[in-house]
């Protein structure tokens, strides 16, 4: 009987062997026996016979014909990632899917459809002029056929209109073939001339055919969204579709709100993990049968299905966020520009603060280099940036009254303020001024933050959180005192000095809830709020015309850090915020508190050059040995028994040691937080000069790692990490 290779979600780098008694394809899901219970799995390949004893190899159970088969090019793609980033190519796959493809319950395909006039529909000078949002509907049937989703576009309540036009005998509506989807025959909405360097970008990708990978270095504020929305023009004119990749949850919703009103005609959906399980399968599926044009989505949704993908778009492409941090540990950036390659369509990653590793690339030819120089609106000027040197300078609990003044002065003149401070809570640790005694967690090696909202001290690393104690616990003294600031402290610091302003606080204590974000960033466009605090969240992407002045708190601790890559974070952090000041015909000023004022990184980011910052950074690294002149890869280990932990580590050095290849293996040493949730962590890092050897080196060393360790450990390999 024919076998069939199937991945199934378990830790073991194979694939499975089973009989089948029917007509089956790579890419369909399947019900097989695996041990003591049944499994899903997908069938990655057909074939002939088996090395197994056909007494050893059990029958497929059941065929799942509910959805379209995962394609060979995703398949591929996954099998690359299962390779490159040596994690087992069953939980790769699995990881992939939709939550509801990976579960043995039917999948209903939700059919589509469209809306469209009849004859009998009156022309739209015979509707009441009082029914504005039935007018608009009207007026936009009578020259295509629309989705409801793309009707929302027009006005919240398009389901209530269609219904009253429907009833009418006005209106119609059809189910539509996802797999004979037109190309848009429209250009988009609200057309802006572009100006001469937005244009000189859009042709150099145009004219580029089959793969290249272009890195688009634009200062904040250049138009780099005006450049994709005339890329994606294109790409949609020509029958494609195009795949968007943001870095951030809470900039899909935004984004997806500016897409759809530029391109109210194409079908776009979104794909993050804020959707609903049902949500995102029928995302996933529109854009498997080619009905979705256009997948904005955060790093997971670079394995969507795109039959027709014709170009890729990454934004903020330095963001750490693309690197997923357990599982299958991929790069979503790394992953898009193998699939453009694999496809054979152009790729552009957009950036203000492009990561040393993509700008290396380029100045080395292997990227092709595009810049944006100026901003797109001609009186929008790059903003002033000065240092408030805190040692010779009068604070108010942690707040320069330089900073205080100019905010009074932006809310006299109407105008926004921002104040950047990269930690929630009230005070990052509470301290007795008795003994000593500080809010350590019982569980890891930090402290646990003060929320004062809720009277807690809550540790943001493992989530435990108990009371604020009313009396030290070590030696009963009844006056604790916060030390640091967060950006519940700058809140309350601004509500006594400016009682009369609206401020408005910006985390992940504060977004919480599903539409808080939306209904805040409706408030700072309406100019309604006059500071907002918050943390990295405001930091990028946003544009607010009337925010003019921003003002940075507590940089300087990353300066400190041990991570080599930390003053390239905060180099591209602190280019980011600035870029939110003077957008629009008011200048922008920013004022960064530091220590540090003649440090070179302050110096670079006061003139705006990234250029000469990143020249010193990647000199730097080339005499260091350290990314992107050599390749790295990080074993870690982390267990309750210490002595477990390391002497594990420390079984994997010898191991790669005794294989002679020429590879570095360092010491074994401890995490960056050394305990966390009660388990012991500890790391290796492995690092060549080449991909291909340290490639060579882990094909060989990673399968023995398993029986190095005990069960009480859990190991994870990280290629090409980012935390250290």
């Amino acid at each position: 009987m024919p076998i069939v290779r199937v991945a199934l979600d378990v830790p073991l780098p194979t694939l499975f062997d089973y009989t089948v008694d029917d007509v089956v394809v790579a890419g369909q899901r399947v019900i097989v026996p695996f041990r003591n219970r049944q499994l899903l799995g997908v069938v990655m390949e057909c074939a002939a016979g088996s090395e197994l004893a056909s007494v050893k190899i059990k029958p497929v159970l059941r065929i799942l014909r509910d959805c379209e088969p995962i394609s060979s090019k995703l398949l591929i793609l996954l099998q690359f990632c299962s390779d490159y980033y040596h994690y087992p190519i069953g939980q790769t796959v699995m990881s992939s899917l939709p939550a509801r493809m990976r579960a043995d319950k039917p999948i209903s395909v939700k059919h589509e459809f469209h809306y469209r006039l009849l004859n009998s529909a009156p022309h739209v000078d015979h509707i009441p002029k009082r029914k504005t949002a039935a007018r608009n509907i009207v007026a936009t049937l009578a020259l295509h056929s629309c989705t409801l989703q793309q009707l929302k576009t027009l006005t919240a309540s398009a389901a209530t209109q269609l219904k009253w036009l429907s009833e009418a005998g006005w209106v119609e509506s059809f189910e539509v073939n996802p797999h004979e989807v037109e190309p848009c025959s429209h250009r988009f909405a609200n057309a802006h001339k572009l100006t001469n360097e937005q244009q000189q970008v859009v042709d150099a990708v145009t004219r580029a055919s089959g793969y290249c990978c272009f890195l688009l270095h634009g200062i904040t504020g250049s138009g780099k969204t005006e450049v994709y929305v005339h890329l994606i023009d294109r790409a949609l004119r020509a029958g494609g579709q195009v795949l968007l990749l943001v870095p951030e949850i809470n900039l899909t919703p935004q984004l997806e709100h500016y897409f759809l009103s530029r391109f109210p005609v194409a079908t776009l959906v979104s794909l993050h993990s804020g959707l609903s399980e049902n949500e995102r399968l029928h995302h996933w599926q529109q854009a498997q049968t080619g009905m979705a044009q256009i997948v904005l989505g955060t790093r997971l949704s670079v394995f969507a299905e795109l039959p027709r993908l014709s170009l890729i778009i990454v934004d903020e492409e330095h963001d750490s966020s693309f690197k997923q941090q357990d599982g299958l540990r991929y790069s979503a950036r790394d992953v898009a520009i193998f699939r453009a390659n694999q496809c054979g369509v152009p790729i552009v990653l957009g950036s203000a603060t492009p990561s040393l590793e993509s700008y290396h690339n380029a100045l080395t030819g292997r990227y092709a280099m595009l810049k944006l120089t100026g901003r797109a609106l001609a009186d929008a000027n790059l903003p002033e940036i000065k240092f408030v040197y805190t040692k010779q300078t009068v604070m108010v609990d942690g707040i320069s009254e330089v900073l205080l003044r100019e905010i009074a002065n932006r809310i006299a003149k109407g105008e926004q303020s921002l104040l950047f401070i990269n930690r929630r809570g009230y005070a990052p640790v509470l301290m007795c001024t008795e003994c000593g005694w500080l809010s350590d967690c019982k569980n890891c090696a930090g402290k646990m933050v003060l929320h004062t909202k809720d009277q807690r001290l809550r540790c943001h690393h493992c989530g435990w959180q108990i009371r604020v104690p009313t009396l030290c616990p070590e030696c009963g003294h009844p006056e604790l005192l916060p030390v640091g600031s967060g950006t519940q402290r700058v809140e309350s610091i601004l509500t006594d000095r400016f009682p009369d302003a609206r401020i408005l606080r910006v985390d992940r204590d504060s977004t919480r809830n599903k539409r808080a974000w939306e209904v805040m960033r409706s408030k700072i466009t309406a100019n309604e709020v006059d500071i907002m605090v918050g943390t990295q969240m405001l930091a990028k992407g946003h544009d607010f015309p009337a925010l003019t002045l921003v003002g940075v708190l507590n940089p300087d601790s990353a300066l400190y850090s041990s991570d080599f890559r930390a003053a390239e974070k905060l180099f591209a952090q602190l280019m980011q915020v600035s870029g939110r000041a003077g957008r629009a015909d008011k200048p922008g000023q920013v004022l960064i508190q530091t220590e540090f004022p003649d440090h070179p990184m302050y110096l670079c980011l006061q003139q705006h050059d990234f250029e000469g910052w990143a020249a010193s950074q990647l000199a730097e690294r080339e005499m260091a040995d350290f990314p992107p002149f050599a390749f790295q890869a990080m074993l870690r280990a982390e267990g309750l028994v210490e002595a477990d932990v390391y002497a594990y580590l420390n079984r994997a050095k010898l191991a790669g040691a005794k294989l002679n290849h020429p590879v570095e293996i360092f010491g074994v040493v401890p995490a960056s937080l050394a305990r966390r949730a009660n388990y012991v962590r500890a790391q290796l890092l492995i690092q060549a000069n080449s991909r291909r050897v340290l490639q060579q080196f882990l094909r060989v060393w990673q399968p023995g790692l398993a029986d190095l360790a005990s069960n009480k450990l859990r190991c994870s390999l990280d290629i090409d990490p980012l935390e250290f």
